[in-house]
């Protein structure tokens, strides 16, 4: 992390300027889903994103943390993930809406790198989502980094898709 950085205020503004940064670059690509769900770019997107702040963006975790898969299988599951959405994207499994969410859900699940995994996979799923000729999700309509009752309602809808029910997610993301 930066050293003039030494609190969270300033540590989420310089985030969300690499990650504005990030957001430009991903507008001037024109990505098929095949390319978006790969492993070369789902890391790749994290870099851009977070490479001005942490020094080891890009790269999968090699902890635990309280949520997320045991961290020596996180390649393993998000590869598994890639393949999945493939697999449903070219069988027409699930409406481009709700296999955004589920892709979304499962991302967040896995947690593969130490930080940031809500926001690289809320970035991830409209990218997904624009690959589709589908429009972004607005993800409540509000930020997502701090604590507010929007993130409290994000949240709970995440809990509610890991217990089988995609129906508030679903809800949310168009919030």
């Amino acid at each position: 992390m930066p050293e003039h950085i030494t609190t969270q205020g300033p540590l989420n503004e310089w985030e969300q300027m690499n990650i504005l940064e990030a957001e430009e670059w991903v507008n001037s690509l024109n990505l098929a889903s095949t390319e978006i769900l790969s492993m070369d770019f789902i890391k790749k997107l994290h870099r851009k994103m977070f490479y001005k702040t942490w020094i080891w963006a890009g790269n999968f975790r090699k902890t635990d943390k309280n949520i997320g898969t045991h961290w020596p299988n996180v390649a393993v599951e998000t590869k598994i993930l890639m393949d999945d959405v493939k697999y449903q994207v070219n069988h027409n499994t699930y409406s481009n809406l709700e296999l955004a969410v589920r892709f979304h859900h499962r991302l967040v699940a896995i947690h593969p790198f130490p930080n940031g995994n809500g926001r690289h996979a809320r970035m991830m799923t409209d990218i997904f989502l624009l690959s589709q000729g589908d429009k972004r999700f607005s993800w409540g309509s509000q930020s997502l980094v701090k604590e507010s009752p929007v993130r409290k309602e994000y949240i709970k809808s995440l809990q509610g898709a890991d217990k089988g029910n995609c129906d508030l997610l679903l809800r949310f993301v168009e919030s």
